[in-house]
């Protein structure tokens, strides 16, 4: 029977057609599961962890690649903080592969494994090492001595700073149990800038500042503990491990956050004070006194010290426009609505103008 059905031409034309139409309404309904709503079709699927095992291994072994880029990123970092470039700094955390081994050791903590655990370890203490040394060597051969807004802003870390390694943490961690977003690895290592604050610590020590260096290694070890301790949050809540096993290195995670917002909460008031002084010194300035009518402000900056405030004031003014006097009267005048004492600097930079000669 089938042969015959096969061999009529008739039947043949009229299997094609049902063929077609079968395949017409399959394509159909493949669109119409697109386009419902229900895209299961796109979901996607957590990396398998023999998959993230192996991936976070290779990340965290000591390879000469590793070196030699973290070396490259130090110089790079150095040289864009002596020069007080941001975009050079940028560049530096780009190619800086130091968030490989920080990830490792959060996936760790999180599987309980301790051999990981070791090894990422290992390699982000030969990669601090490594990039403190190469960033004292870049600045001891370099020799300059100033100490710009660049490097200043990476030495009194606040909360603001435990914030945005906490979100980094999260995001680093995320970045990797999910194959189609892996390529924003680079922007976590941007948002959380952890070669830059290494840096400083190798220009603070060939400069012999240790202020500069204990706040750059405060801002370093406020990175480091809040990407480890969220990435493992991160990896526990999409069953990568369990509580069990990662209770005792989240308790020590926690223990030193602890002792770290200490310092970053009373940086954080300072800055707040700070703000809120400049503001109102601005305000003063502008709407009581008449001393910089003629004048151009160009920074205020305030520093809190025991029992009243440091202000210094950079202006742009014509020669021996501001008296000796004027400053004294504006100083009271701080002073006064401010309730405290200030201790007034005004650097004034000679301004001269010329105009020329109306002549038809």
């Amino acid at each position: 029977m089938t042969i015959v059905l096969a061999s009529n031409p008739r039947y043949v034309i009229y299997l094609r057609y049902v063929l077609r139409k079968i395949n017409r309404q399959l394509k159909l309904k493949r669109l119409w599961d697109q386009d419902n709503g229900n895209w299961h079709w796109i979901k996607e699927k957590a990396t398998p962890i023999p998959s993230l095992n192996r991936g976070l291994w290779r990340l965290s072994v000591p390879s000469f690649s590793f070196h030699f880029m973290l070396m490259l990123s130090a110089i790079i970092s150095t040289l864009g903080l002596l020069a007080n470039s941001v975009a050079i700094i940028i560049g530096a955390m780009i190619i800086a592969p130091l968030m490989g081994p920080i990830i490792g050791m959060a996936f760790s903590i999180a599987m309980g494994n301790r051999k990981l655990l070791r090894r990422s370890s290992f390699t982000l203490f030969k990669g601090i090492i490594l990039t403190i040394f190469a960033s004292w060597l870049t600045a001891s051969v370099i020799g300059l001595e100033t100490v710009d807004s660049e490097i200043l802003s990476r030495t009194n870390p606040t909360l603001i700073d435990f914030g945005i390694a906490m979100a980094a943490g999260l995001a680093g961690a995320f970045t990797q149990t999910r194959r189609s977003i892996a390529d924003a690895i680079p922007g976590v290592a941007i948002a959380v800038a952890l070669v830059p604050p290494l840096s400083v610590i190798g220009i603070g020590m060939a400069l012999g500042e240790q202020e500069i260096a204990f706040g750059a290694s405060l801002l370093f070890l406020t990175n480091l503990i809040c990407i480890i301790f969220f990435g493992s949050l991160v990896f526990l809540f999409q069953s990568y491990g369990n509580l069990d096993r990662a209770k005792k290195g989240l308790a020590m995670s926690t223990a030193v956050m602890f002792f770290l917002g200490i310092p970053l909460t009373l940086s954080m008031r300072e800055l707040i004070l700070k703000k809120n002084i400049s503001n109102q010194i601005s305000k003063l300035i502008v709407s009581d006194t008449e001393t910089f009518a003629n004048a151009d402000l160009k920074i205020i900056s305030v520093i809190p010290k025991k029992g009243y405030f440091q202000v210094g004031i950079e202006v742009a003014a014509p020669v021996d426009s501001i008296s000796q006097g004027q400053i004294d009267v504006v100083r009271n005048l701080l002073s006064g609505k401010i309730g405290k004492p200030i201790d007034l600097r005004v650097e004034v930079i000679p301004m001269k103008v010329l105009k020329s000669s109306n002549k038809n």
